[in-house]
C-alpha cells in the first residue's frame, strides 16, 4: 500500500497525461480482431468501489453466464477495512491474485486489466468513467450516470472517442418482466400513450444531525470527496447516505428515478429524445445536512410525439401491488414504479431496477401473428459482455444513461431554482435562462477533475 499512499497531485497529472495520450488498448490476445475472440479465455476486471454495492455487483457476475469469461484481478476502495475484506472475498476461487488499491489511478495504469466495474458514490461516476475510457477500459458503471449535464457530455465523448463499451447499472431494462412490458406496450394494447406517471415515496430527512468530526482512521476522506469541494468529515455525508446530498447524490429522483424513468424512455422509444420543458415543485428538509427534496413533483413535457412524463415523489401515492399467484415472482418493492396512460387502457409496473414487476395482463398476453417484438436482453452482464465482443450498443449504453440522468438533474435544478426550465435536446443545453445554464456544470477539485 506504500506506493498508493505516496502519490501526490503533481504525479497524478503526469499519470493521467500519459493515459490520455495512450492508444486504445485491450490486453494481447483477448480480442484478436474486432468482434472475434482471441486466445485468452477470460477478460480481466477491476472493482472500483468495493462497498456493499460493489461486492453485490461482483456476486451478480459470479451468478451470471459470463462468470467463466471474466476474472477480477484488482479491487479499489478509499476505506481500508472495506478494501481488505473485498480483496479476501474476491480472491476466493480466483486463479490470479487480487491486488488491493486505495487509488483507482493505479488500476487504470495496468495494461493487463481489460474492464472496470465502477461502484463508487455518484459524484465519482463521471470522472472515473472518463478516465477509464481514456485508458482503454470497457466500463460497467452504476447509475445514475452523472451528476451534472457537463459530466454526461464528457462521458459520452470519452466512450466514443476511445471506442470502449459502457453498460450503466439501470438493470430494469434487462429484466424478464421489463421485456414483457415493453412488448405489450409497443403493440398498442393500451392505445396511444400520452402520460406516464412515475410514483415513489419521500426522500428521508436528517432528523438526528451530528457534529463534524475527524474521519475514521481507515478512511481516506480527501479521496472519498474527490471532485467535490472540500468539507469537514461528517458521518451523515458518506457510505450510503451520500445520496441524500444534492452534490453527491440528489435524492430519490436520482437514486430510483434513474431506474424507473430508464424503463419509461426505453419502452416509449424515447432514448434519443428529451423534454422541451421541465417544471418541479416540492418540499425541502427542515433540518440537518441532507438537502435533497423530501416530496417532489416534476412534469416533463415531450414533443413530436407529444406526451408527458411525471415524477411524483410522495409517500402514500403508490397504487397497491398486484396479488401474485403461488409460484409467481413476488413484488417485494411495491412503493415505486409507473402507470402508463393510453387512449384505450392503463398499464402498471412496480420497481424498475433489479426487480421489475409487470401487471398480469402484460405477462399473460400472447402475441398474435405479425406482432412486433422488441430487444430482449440476455441479462445485464451478458449484454455488456456481448457489447465488448461485438461492438453492439449495450441496452443501457452511455448515451441512453446520460439521457435518463439528465432528467434527474433537470428535475433537481427546476426544484432548486423554483421555475420552469426549457431544454434543447439537440444541443444538450438549458436555453433562455443564464442562471440555470451556469448550473449545467460545476467546478471540480484539483486534481480529481475531468
Amino acid at each position: 500500500m506504500d506506493k498508493q499512499n505516496k502519490i501526490n497531485r503533481r504525479q497524478f497529472l503526469g499519470t493521467l497525461g500519459a493515459a490520455v495520450g495512450a492508444p486504445y488498448i485491450i490486453s494481447s490476445g483477448v480480442l484478436a480482431e474486432a468482434g472475434r475472440p482471441g486466445a485468452n479465455e477470460k477478460l480481466t476486471t477491476a472493482l472500483i468501489g468495493s462497498g456493499g454495492r460493489g461486492m453485490g455487483l461482483m456476486n451478480e457476475i459470479r451468478r451470471s453466464e459470463i462468470a467463466d469469461s471474466i476474472e477480477c484481478v484488482a479491487a479499489c476502495d478509499v476505506d481500508e477495512n472495506r478494501l481488505a475484506g473485498a480483496a479476501r472475498s474476491l480472491a476466493r476461487g480466483s486463479r490470479k491474485p487480487v491486488t488491493p488499491y486505495r487509488d483507482y489511478r493505479y488500476v487504470l495504469e495496468r495494461k493487463d486489466i481489460d474492464t472496470v466495474v465502477i461502484a463508487t458514490p455518484d459524484h465519482w461516476h463521471g470522472v472515473q468513467t472518463v478516465h477509464s475510457a481514456e485508458c482503454g477500459k470497457h466500463i460497467y458503471v452504476e447509475k445514475p450516470a452523472c451528476c451534472t449535464i457537463e459530466e454526461g457530455k464528457a462521458m459520452v465523448r470519452a466512450a466514443n472517442e476511445n471506442k470502449v463499451t459502457v453498460q450503466v447499472g439501470s438493470q430494469g431494462r434487462s429484466q424478464r418482466e421489463a421485456y414483457l412490458s415493453h412488448r405489450y406496450l409497443v403493440n398498442g394494447n393500451i392505445g396511444h400513450i400520452d402520460k406516464v406517471w412515475c410514483f415513489h415515496y419521500n426522500s428521508p430527512e436528517d432528523n438526528n444531525p451530528v457534529p463534524d468530526s475527524d474521519p475514521p482512521a481507515e478512511l481516506d476522506w480527501d479521496m472519498w470527496l474527490g471532485p467535490l469541494r472540500w468539507r469537514p468529515y461528517n458521518r451523515k455525508y458518506h457510505h450510503g447516505v451520500f445520496r441524500w446530498i444534492m452534490e453527491s447524490g440528489g435524492g430519490q429522483i436520482r437514486d430510483r428515478g434513474a431506474h424507473v424513468m430508464s424503463c419509461t424512455k426505453w419502452w416509449m422509444g424515447a432514448d434519443d429524445t428529451g423534454p422541451v420543458t421541465i417544471e418541479a415543485t416540492g418540499t425541502s428538509p427542515r433540518r440537518g445536512l441532507w438537502d435533497s427534496a423530501v416530496t417532489m413533483h416534476v412534469t416533463y413535457t415531450f414533443k413530436d410525439p407529444d406526451w408527458v412524463l411525471i415524477w411524483d415523489q410522495e409517500t402514500g401515492n403508490a397504487p397497491p401491488a398486484e396479488e401474485r399467484k403461488p409460484g409467481e415472482a413476488r413484488i417485494v418493492r411495491p412503493g415505486y414504479g409507473a402507470v402508463y396512460h393510453g387512449s384505450k387502457d392503463t398499464f402498471t409496473h412496480w420497481g424498475g431496477d433489479g426487480g421489475t414487476w409487470a401487471e398480469r395482463k402484460a405477462r399473460e398476453w400472447v402475441p398474435p401473428p405479425g406482432a412486433k417484438d422488441v430487444r430482449k436482453s440476455p441479462g445485464h452482464w451478458e449484454d455488456w459482455f456481448e457489447g465488448i465482443k461485438t461492438g453492439k450498443k449495450t441496452i443501457m449504453n452511455i448515451e441512453a444513461a446520460v439521457g435518463v440522468a439528465n432528467l434527474c438533474v433537470l428535475g433537481n435544478l427546476s426544484f432548486i431554482l423554483g421555475r420552469k426550465l426549457h431544454w434543447d435536446q439537440a444541443k444538450q443545453e438549458i436555453v433562455g435562462d443564464e442562471e440555470a445554464r451556469r448550473l449545467m456544470g460545476r467546478p471540480q477539485r484539483h486534481p480529481y477533475h475531468l
